[in-house]
């Protein structure tokens, strides 16, 4: 037997934000950050669910890769406040952070290993929306949250896997992507790209999981580069907005593989934001898990209608095509370029190829890695 899970509702395309004036109930916790805060975003989302009749208090303090510390601050305003309704609005981080918050609102019992395994029930005090204002994590529509704990030297990312923190609903209004500028746009769009073929490639990928994802490859090849070079583009941001929730719908079910693993190391230990850590390594990881399932790839290649000459060209072209995607929005290619210091690198490389390997998202690789598998991948993605 097999299972689909999302989101009760989906809300998307323009205007869908005004959603919100549906929504019933009493009180709604805002969890957003400060660049969204700026422009002018969660005085929108206010004003929605004032008109709605509901009471709004805004936790405006998550940072990038959202740490332990944060959630915990969160939690104690939100404890406070008696929140029905969390709101996540922002990117994965924000929306990660909610998300960690309110299992630890429903939950306060619950030590931090628990919260990373097995919980009970949520929804016993509030419901959950996520507004995504990224083109890119997808997590207004999954059930995982990454947290960082900032409490070890080196730094380590932990994934919440529980089909527990699906929102209720999801709102996908692109306005709120039209605004990112050009290094985001690209940073972001190649997070949607990763999603969308770890999914594909993943063990546990249905045939609904590759439906959605062929599609979003097809989407983001046409038009990542045309948002990135005109941000006005409503169509581009339209098809990329839709294409992250499509692709975050897949891998929520299909779940991803070890350029996640990989790239979460990069995220939490050199700062390297999510979807270019996860450009970073795609390249790589694909030629080495073409080993155990090149007619995967070759099908990708199918879908982006390059030509090759058997499974092992169409590998090596599809590569070729996602480098020069990467050229074409201004990604770095190589670790190095994305200014992680050689030494540190390799001095840390031991710890963070463990970490990488132990990390949730390498269950579902479509093949088995070993520690030195994942040095050999850093190595690679590292550049001379």
């Amino acid at each position: 037997m097999k299972t689909f899970r999302v989101p009760k509702d989906i809300v998307f395309g323009w205007g869908a934000l005004e959603y919100l004036k549906q929504v019933k109930g009493k009180k709604a916790f805002i969890v957003t950050d400060k660049v969204i805060e700026s422009l002018g975003f969660v005085e929108k989302v206010k004003g929605y669910l004032e008109e709605a009749g509901l009471q709004t208090m805004v936790f405006s303090e998550t940072e990038p890769d959202p740490s332990r510390d944060t959630v915990e601050k969160g939690t104690q305003l939100m404890k406070e406040f008696k929140p029905d309704w969390i709101v996540g609005l922002g990117g994965g981080s924000a929306i990660d952070a909610a998300k960690g918050m309110w299992v630890r609102y429903e939950h306060p019992d619950l030590a931090w290993d628990e919260v990373f395994g097995v919980f009970p029930p949520l929804r016993q005090k509030a419901k959950f929306i996520a507004i995504a204002t990224t083109s890119g994590t997808g997590s207004e529509v999954t059930c995982a949250s990454v947290i960082t704990n900032r409490n070890v030297e080196p730094h380590v990312k932990n994934v919440i896997a529980s089909n527990e923190i699906t929102p209720d609903i999801a709102i996908a209004d692109p306005e709120l992507a039209s605004q990112m500028p050009p290094k985001v746009t690209a940073a972001t769009g190649m997070d949607v790209l990763t999603h969308a073929i770890e999914s594909y490639t993943s063990i546990a990928a249905t045939e609904v999981d590759k439906a959605l994802t062929l599609k979003v490859i097809q989407m983001v090849f046409r038009s990542l580069p045309k948002a990135y070079a005109d941000g006005r583009n409503q169509q581009a941001r339209e098809d990329m907005h839709t294409a992250s929730f499509m692709a975050g719908m897949a891998f929520t079910n299909s779940f991803l593989g070890i350029v996640h693993s990989l790239a979460h190391q990069l995220g939490s230990q050199y700062g390297i934001p999510h979807g270019a850590a996860n450009s970073l390594m795609l390249p790589y990881v694909i030629k080495f898990n073409a080993i155990a399932v090149p007619e995967l790839y070759a099908e990708i290649a199918d879908a982006l209608n390059i030509k090759y000459e058997g499974t092992r060209d169409a590998v090596d072209k599809l590569v070729e095509a996602i480098f020069q995607l990467q050229k074409d929005i201004g990604q770095p290619q190589v670790i190095k370029a994305a200014g992680v210091d050689e030494n540190t690198f390799f001095e840390r490389l031991d710890a963070t190829a463990q970490n990488a390997l132990n990390d949730i998202c390498t269950y579902c690789n479509p093949r088995v890695p070993n520690v030195e598998d994942m040095k050999q991948l850093y190595k690679q993605a590292f550049g001379k």
